[in-house]
């Protein structure tokens, strides 16, 4: 019997495990895990060698999805086991065989387009059993990606499975007569379509990452000894660390501080409970951010959870809270917290982070709402390799009312798998808590979700300090006129024209007056931001005026905040940068109506419930009582809008002879798109580290790689497609159309304002880059 997919422990011998033909033996050795192939195996026949570790790696990985000495456990274990023995069953045609004569790379024939060597295992797969799509759907793609389940025109699975292959005669009979495994306890006849299409997107998860990791060890060893491995005593050492930190804080004096303390102890409490659905409804600056790590660390060592992730709506505050963990967890090393975003500085990056973020294989990852949630809609390889490693751990959702309404419908059913069927803790953790529990109303909802917090209205009546003043409709120089006359104030609007208009109505004063937006590279925001937070320690005048990028986490304590209308959730976030951290006894928040009215129709909607809620409730606007109203309207009267792409229609069940299961997962990728992908980005020399990374980018000689790539991102702003080619003669291209640099920073950036791409400057402010 060949020994390629049944070592024993000590790789004597080929034979089969005794009791359980789907379960392999291995040694560690023999599987690669320390990027060292087995020679008894390799001396064989590498691409033996390569089934016997996908099929070990799947296996593993798809057991991990579920608690110890659970059923589906064991389940799960056979299925992936099963995924990682058949993906490859192609090779075994003569076909293949005649172009491994030829080729030097074994594994790079898929991307190469020459050989299919992965239709054959699907084909067997469906051939077995109706249940056998299952894994026909993640061998098909597991080079090419998801694949639609039926198109006119393109690749589709019912083409794969229904194509004319090569003979693999040549494969084991102990291979190929195996049977499947019984399905896992959430794969009924009555379950849902998505439960079926979320079953078979996991175990492509799993295979992916173990083709991937497999590979990784016989192509590249000294990648793959680097590759991160970490214990779970690793979550064990991060919560001594915390308590430590903790009780560091001392016995809590001022109000802040004694709620603060009963916040985390809510925390620490609810942590004993079942794994499922809470809600941690806090308002800003009551600590969240801590003590959803306490809970998340106590519940992830009761529960034996993998790892923790915790997933921010916008990169400008990702960092923020991640150098919070890392610093908080520094004396554990460098390898403990992962950030995965677009803005990562090179500075931080290292092997761990790089190899890690391929697949979040980290005790405590953090990311964005776009990377996790279009992840779990996607299509490619690449994006799906880490979606095994969400099952089984504690998913922080932080602002979780910035789900988005049209695709609120397909982002609660996700949250719903992966709490129902795969051992994942979601922790919904907001100021505003969203009302997404299930209704008669909000039929789409979840259920069971448990409130983290003891007594959310006491919490919120404790911790309130600031009045909220609805001020009708303020011209912009009225605005200025009382910005002018205050010390310390801060002035979020919603559009960016009206950020420049009023900031160039301020008097001339640059060391007190400040500007940010989103047409500011990363870079210089965060120069501004730190300038900005020092001026206000020291008590030093400091007035600016932003776009919304301020709001949600940003870390900043403003006496006095002026908000031009729009949703609940937008003011109070507004509010939580106004005596934030308690300094003054009250702090004061105006809203008010802009009278920039034409330019802001796309905020319309949220500022017309806002404005009702504010009427309703004027007492208090941000209670929990007005916050349940707003979203009651914002949402459950959004019926027509809650899956506005039609996704979940894309995963239906046909009852078809040929191909029961039919998912359009390609379709749907292309669709679920959170920001869509109609900006362009430009590269702004805005600074001398910025020049010398555009030299580098002309220079041919240097190959494009990961850190000068990442260190681009700290200088770029994103416009409009439109936007760009209508002032295309602007930038320079570079790298076959790859990169394009803004050509004339001096006229057409400002220290003010940032991107500025018309013929006229908005005024003399700052004109020049430094």
């Amino acid at each position: 019997m060949s020994p390629f997919y049944a070592h024993t422990k000590t790789c004597s011998d080929g034979s089969l495990c005794p009791e359980r033909e789907w379960e392999p033996l291995f040694s560690e050795d023999c599987v690669g895990l320390k990027g060292k192939p087995c020679p008894k195996c390799e001396a064989l026949d590498p691409q033996h060698g390569h089934l016997n570790k996908v099929a070990y790696w799947c296996a593993k990985f798809a057991a991990e999805m579920f608690p110890e000495g659970s059923e589906d456990r064991e389940t799960a274990h056979q299925w992936g086991f099963l995924a990682g023995l058949w993906h490859d069953l192609g090779k075994f045609s003569d076909e293949f065989q005649k172009y491994l004569e030829k080729a030097s790379d074994i594994h790079c024939d898929e991307v190469l387009e020459k050989i299919d060597h992965s239709t054959a295992g699907a084909q067997l797969a469906v051939s077995k059993h109706p249940l056998g799509y299952c894994l026909a759907t993640a061998i098909a793609g597991h080079h090419a990606g998801l694949l639609d389940a039926r198109h006119e025109s393109k690749a589709c699975l019912i083409k794969r499975l229904t194509k004319e292959i090569k003979s693999v005669k040549a494969a084991p009979l102990e291979i190929t007569n195996l049977q499947l495994p019984g399905p896992a306890s959430f794969i009924k006849p009555s379950c849902s379509a998505f439960t079926l299409s979320f079953f078979q997107r996991m175990l492509f998860s799993c295979l992916v990452d173990a083709d991937f990791v497999a590979t990784e060890a016989f192509m590249n060893e000294g990648k793959s000894i680097c590759r991160p491995q970490f214990k779970q005593q690793i979550l064990e050492n991060a919560l001594h660390v915390l308590e430590s930190k903790i009780e560091s804080f001392g016995t809590p004096i001022s109000e802040v501080n004694k709620c603060r303390s009963t916040v985390v102890q809510n925390c620490f409490s609810a942590a004993n409970q079942p794994q499922g659905l809470f809600s941690l409804t806090v308002p800003t600056g009551g600590g969240k951010t801590l003590s959803s790590l306490a809970f998340a660390l106590k519940h992830a060592i009761k529960h034996g959870h993998k790892r923790i992730i915790y997933v921010i709506p916008f990169t400008s505050i990702i960092e923020q809270n991640a150098s919070v963990f890392s610093d908080l967890l520094a004396e554990l090393g460098d390898d403990i917290v992962l950030e995965h975003h677009s803005n990562l500085s090179p500075n931080k990056e290292t092997t761990f982070t790089r190899l890690a973020s391929e697949n979040w294989d980290a005790p405590i990852v953090v990311t964005t709402a776009v990377q996790f949630y279009e992840s779990l809609f996607a299509a490619k390889t690449s994006h799906n390799r880490k979606l095994h490693n969400i099952a089984n751990s504690v998913v922080i959702l932080d602002e979780a009312q910035a789900l988005p309404v049209q695709y609120l419908n397909p982002c609660l059913r996700t949250l719903e798998q992966l709490a129902s069927h795969y051992y994942t803790t979601i922790v919904l953790c907001t100021a505003t808590q969203p009302t997404v529990s299930k209704t008669e109303q909000f039929n789409i909802g979840l259920e069971h979700i448990t409130e983290i917090i003891h007594d959310t209205s006491a919490l919120f009546a404790s911790l309130k300090r600031v009045n909220i003043h609805y001020r009708e409709t303020l011209d912009d120089q009225t605005i200025i006129n009382e910005m002018s006359a205050a010390e310390q104030v801060l002035c979020i609007v919603n559009t960016r024209k009206h950020a420049q208009a009023l900031y160039q109505l301020l008097p001339e004063n640059d060391d007190e007056n400040y500007h940010l937006s989103a047409l500011m590279c990363p870079e210089h925001r965060q120069q501004i931001l730190s300038t900005v937070r020092q001026r206000l320690d020291l008590g030093r005048s400091t007035r600016l005026i932003s776009t919304q990028l301020i709001e949600a986490g940003v870390d900043i304590d403003f006496p006095t905040v002026y908000r031009s209308m729009a949703g609940l959730d937008s003011i109070s976030q507004a509010a939580g940068r106004c005596n934030r951290n308690g300094k003054i006894s009250t702090g004061q928040v105006h809203v008010f109506h802009s009278e920039h009215t034409a330019s802001e129709i796309y905020f319309r909607e949220t500022a017309n419930v806002g404005h009702e809620i504010l009427d309703l409730h004027s007492d208090d606007p941000l209670s929990t009582a007005a916050v349940s109203a707003y979203f009651d309207k914002y949402y459950y009267q959004q019926k027509s809008k809650w899956d506005a792409k039609d996704i979940m229609t894309d995963f239906s069940i046909v009852r078809d002879a040929k191909l029961p299961l039919l998912f359009q997962y390609r379709s749907v990728a292309d669709k679920f798109k959170l920001i869509e992908n109609n900006h362009i980005p430009i590269i702004v020399p805005w600074d001398e580290m910025a020049k010398k990374l555009c030299e580098q980018l002309r220079n041919l000689s240097i190959p494009l790689n990961r850190k000068l790539f990442r260190s681009l991102q700290r200088y770029t702003v994103q416009i409009y497609e439109n936007q760009f080619w209508k002032n295309h003669h602007q930038f320079e291209t570079l790298r076959d159309g790859k990169f394009n640099v803004l050509i004339c920073p001096e006229t057409h950036y400002s220290d003010a304002f940032g991107l500025n791409l018309t013929d006229e400057a908005p005024n003399s402010k700052s004109l020049i880059c430094q």
